[in-house]
């Protein structure tokens, strides 16, 4: 995991400077634009709508209304920038982007109009931007939503134990909805309060804690608490429960981590999250408390039980 953690990407060195006035322009304009937009020259994309259309002309051409010729990148290709360039005298948009695709085609389009169609090379950057995609996010919450009540269903016709309900003694899964509930509180919070911040994470992502800003640290660290202790929490629960119930039981809290996060990141948009986020967590330590500190032994075997009935280990029925 640390190894993983600590691999991350240099963003590129900005260095010479010209001898004429044009290339001093170039250097200075290259500069300003990798600082306000998070990318420069030599920046990485990859196509994420089905085609993205370039102009072969000049931007000035295409302004003054001349004929233009378009290519069509297709979906998926790659694409580097080649060349930033500001046209006050366009009415859309005065930034221009020139692109070089991986077959070696080139052109121009406007910013505002690339942007919202590519993605950055990166795994992480296109993790973003997969689930940042409404159409998956209405597609999970009707999944989650079709999960988590038919393994309800299916636990309490086996009277099988559910987080928060009929819960294990364990504290793990309780931490891990917790952990859940507060990074999606927290990512909703980044959207809102510092989405410049997020921006820049976004096109020089990092799982490195320790190379990032405090806000990012913190939701990254958030990240790998949600592993690590995920890892501890499959492990617990094998111990506690028998093969049936505990694929139930971790199926339910999957599906009960899913709701959580889309709760918890839609609601904080709208101020409302922070107060749930309390709420919540003083509802999860308060069914947690009595499986800490009230709990039986099994008459037979002497392994802990969370409930009378039968044993989860050797199958004896204690009453």
């Amino acid at each position: 995991m640390a190894m993983t953690a600590s691999c991350y990407r240099d963003k590129p060195a900005k260095s010479g400077k010209g001898t004429t006035t044009d290339s001093v322009t170039t250097v200075t304009d290259t500069v300003t634009s990798d600082s306000l937009r998070h990318y420069g020259i030599g920046y990485n994309f990859i196509v994420h709508d089905d085609s993205l259309l370039l102009i072969e002309q000049q931007p000035e051409e295409h302004v003054s209304q001349l004929e233009i010729d378009t290519i069509a990148i297709d979906h998926n290709k790659q694409l580097a920038v080649m060349d930033i360039r500001m046209v006050p005298q366009d009415s859309i948009d005065s930034v221009w982007v020139q692109l070089i695709s991986e077959d070696g085609t080139s052109g121009w389009i406007h910013e505002s109009t690339l942007l919202p169609n590519v993605v950055p090379t990166d795994p992480i950057s296109q993790f973003i931007m997969f689930f940042s995609d409404i159409h998956i996010m209405v597609a999970l919450i009707i999944v989650g939503l079709l999960s988590v009540v038919y393994v309800m269903r299916l636990a309490k016709k086996r009277n099988a134990p559910i987080v928060h309900f009929r819960d294990i003694p364990s504290f793990y899964p309780t931490l891990l909805c917790i952990i859940v509930a507060c990074s999606a509180t927290f990512y909703a919070s980044l959207q809102m309060f510092g989405a410049d911040t997020w921006q820049h994470f976004y096109y020089h992502p990092s799982l490195n804690p320790f190379i990032l800003p405090p806000i990012l640290a913190i939701f990254i660290a958030s990240v790998w608490a949600m592993l690590i202790v995920g890892v501890a929490t499959v492990e617990d629960v094998r111990h506690h429960l028998r093969f049936e119930d505990a694929v139930i039981y971790l199926a339910n809290l999957v599906g009960m981590c899913g709701i959580l996060y889309i709760v918890f990141s839609i609601s904080t948009l709208y101020y409302i999250g922070y107060l749930l986020l309390i709420a919540y967590i003083w509802f999860a330590l308060k069914k947690y408390k009595p499986l800490h500190t009230d709990h039986y032994l099994c008459g037979n075997c002497g392994k802990r039980l969370y409930k009378k009935g039968e044993c989860p280990h050797c199958g004896a029925i204690n009453e």
